[in-house]
């Protein structure tokens, strides 16, 4: 008797890349929206409106499913920042001021999150992997620094006066800012500014976080 999970779908080179496309899809929504624990492999492949042989076939597994989202989200969001990061460095002689690289670093996951976003879901994604992802992805956001190098270098041409300590702790309370930027505490935030406060102001969200920010590192 075949099994339904490893059956190869009999489907065209072209159908193929949708069907992955469309699991994948899926698979980001549900996850970002109900946790990676509350979400099936049905649950997917029925979201995606495809065979339920399609998560293993084009994936290998839920888990390899959850981390080639991870992947190629973080990785897309990284590429956004290290654009933002060199064309400030070239708009300033190859020395950006500290504001610059704190906005290249910050600008495009606030961007990402709001409503009228296209790419909302996939910033809650990467939220939820933060604190819900699989081993794999818990050892890459340990591990992988690879995209900070670039700020913690310019952040230290930007602020030569600085011990280098210095600008590693001051770039570590930095990261905590766009880490607890998540949609509980927003909502946190609401009730205890009494209404005051709207995270849905893109921009006005990103002055104050680099005021901040720059603060931080002007002290």
């Amino acid at each position: 008797m075949t099994d339904p999970l490893t059956q190869d779908p009999p489907e065209t080179e072209e159908a193929q890349a949708a069907t992955k496309q469309a699991v994948f899809n899926a698979a980001e929504r549900l996850f970002a929206l109900h946790g990676f624990q509350n979400v099936s492999v049905r649950d997917i492949t029925a979201e995606a409106g495809v065979n339920l042989a399609s998560v293993n076939y084009h994936f290998g597994s839920k888990d390899a499913l959850l981390f080639e989202i991870f992947r190629r989200r973080t990785s897309e969001l990284n590429r956004e920042r290290a654009r933002m990061l060199h064309e400030a460095t070239a708009r300033h002689n190859g020395r950006p001021p500290v504001r610059d690289i704190l906005e290249a670093y910050f600008a495009p996951p606030l961007r990402w999150g709001s409503p009228d976003h296209d790419r909302r879901i996939s910033v809650q994604f990467i939220i939820r992997a933060r604190s819900e992802g699989t081993a794999e992805m818990r050892e890459v956001l340990r591990n992988d620094v690879s995209h900070l190098e670039r700020f913690a270098g310019a952040l230290t041409a930007a602020r030569p006066d600085l011990p280098k300590e210095d600008i590693y702790w001051r770039l570590h309370f930095v990261l905590g800012m766009v880490h607890n930027n998540r949609f509980a505490e927003f909502d946190r935030l609401h009730h205890l500014s009494g209404g005051l406060t709207r995270e849905a102001d893109v921009d006005a969200l990103l002055k104050r976080m680099l005021d901040f920010a720059e603060a931080g590192f002007s002290a």
